[in-house]
């Protein structure tokens, strides 16, 4: 007889949590929500953060869901599946007495190991807590992350190629375009190194033109933006994308140091001031410090939120430093260009709801946000508004998002085929020598 391949996957709280929707995600296999995963939600509906958001989703869609027939016995799922609420009362093993029977995890656990001895599906339990997989795995419970929404870092698009051509390809790239070879498979928007085969040190830089499908060199500004020049490959990229404004989206990866904010700010204030191409350059990022937070801070709502966005605050005066260097005059201050009505500084918090129209968005930090906070700033996107979202996935302050699963590696890596997005991964630090050492080494 040839075993089921059915499965039986049981839900983690922080699995509901991340994603309302993952109930749905299963296929054909069946969904088992322990009650007391219902119960921990329920503590967190009334925050008003993603995750409360989230945890009134969740409530909505298992209230839906009960008028198909009773959540105790099982619902049957589009997919094929069923989905169940597990109310029966299971017990730890006696070989394990350490365990919290009142713990919430434990009791999911009980739960799970209960219904491996009872089904003959395969039972899974999935969870975003590494610490209770590995305890599901002493119990001899297989175990596994939630990867619905989950993008491999290794495999996560860079936005750029490299092509070792002859000489005569690299003279028909500056001349009308060179198409590429189909081996490649570029995506729209994708940067590429031109190598000469027979001298390596000849090279040029060309981007992908979707709607033409061939290859173009880089523009050649004759000023660059605000004072701000791009010191590497990488940054040139990221500079051909944010003053490109048929591009709508460009997500900007990369370490500590690369430029992506610096880079992404210049651009904006060249195209709201100097170009008025947008109405205004409005820069945000998530309020989410790093470390231990300092609780409340005295004063009224801009003094409160000083200390989080003082590093885009830094960015501007550096960047007002160096236009005031090359026009040789004064310019206006930061301050000056918030009260002109050119500049915007706030916290993303209050951003659901809004509609940005003819604006140069940057959300600054973007590693921090789940992907449904990434699509809840997209969709705030009025006519003609620009999207620019930059971090670095490796420095992640938000507990409930990782290096694969935040949103900002989720957008680079589903928008990549559309032609009016733009991804480049940044590379090389340029803040300073010791600013790269310290990444690269510690």
């Amino acid at each position: 007889m040839i075993a089921s391949a059915k499965k039986l996957f049981v839900l983690d709280t922080n699995v509901l949590l991340h994603d309302p929707n993952s109930i749905f995600h299963f296929q054909e296999h069946d969904v088992v929500v322990p009650i007391v995963v219902i119960e921990e939600v329920d503590h967190f509906k009334k925050d008003q953060t993603e995750v409360g958001r989230n945890a009134r989703t969740v409530s909505r869609l298992l209230d839906r869901l009960r008028a198909k027939g009773s959540l105790s016995d099982g619902i049957k799922l589009d997919g094929g599946g069923t989905l169940k609420v597990d109310v029966a009362v299971h017990n730890l093993d006696v070989g394990l007495p350490s365990l919290d029977k009142h713990h919430a995890d434990n009791q999911i656990l009980a739960c799970a190991k209960g219904l491996l001895k009872e089904r003959k599906e395969k039972v899974v339990l999935v969870s975003k807590d590494s610490n209770l997989r590995i305890k599901a795995d002493a119990m001899g419970l297989q175990a596994e992350d939630y990867t619905t929404d989950m993008v491999e870092m290794e495999e996560l698009y860079s936005g750029h190629k490299t092509w070792e051509v002859d000489a005569a390809a690299m003279d028909a790239l500056y001349e009308e375009g060179l198409e590429p070879d189909a081996t490649m498979r570029l995506q729209p928007n994708q940067f590429v190194t031109l190598t000469d085969r027979a001298n390596a040190s000849h090279t040029a830089l060309a981007r992908m033109h979707g709607t033409e499908g061939r290859l173009h060199p880089l523009h050649k500004y004759e000023a660059p933006p605000w004072g701000i020049k791009p010191r590497n490959r990488e940054q040139q990229f990221a500079l051909e994308l944010l003053m490109d404004e048929s591009i709508q989206v460009v997500t900007l990866l990369g370490k500590a140091g690369t430029g992506k904010t610096l880079l992404a700010i210049a651009a904006g204030l060249q195209q709201v001031v100097d170009d008025e191409r947008y109405h205004k350059l409005l820069v945000s990022r998530p309020v989410m410090p790093m470390g231990r937070d300092l609780g409340y801070l005295p004063g009224d709502v801009d003094e409160k939120l000083r200390p989080y966005m003082q590093p885009i605050y830094d960015n501007l005066e550096f960047i007002v430093a160096a236009n005031m260097e090359l026009r040789r005059r004064t310019t206006m201050t930061a301050g000056q260009l918030e009260e002109a009505g050119y500049l915007s500084v706030e916290p993303l918090t209050y951003i659901r709801g809004r509609s940005i129209p003819q604006q140069y968005l940057i959300v600054d930090e973007a590693q921090n946000l789940t992907p449904h906070e990434v699509k809840t700033i997209l969709t705030r996107a009025g006519e003609g508004t620009k999207v620019v979202l930059t971090g670095d996935p490796h420095q992640i302050d938000n507990p409930y998002v990782d290096a694969s699963t935040n949103g900002l590696s989720f957008l680079a890596e589903h928008f990549k085929h559309l032609d009016i997005a733009g991804h480049i991964t940044l590379m090389k630090g340029e803040r300073s020598k010791l600013a790269e050492l310290a990444s690269n080494i510690l």
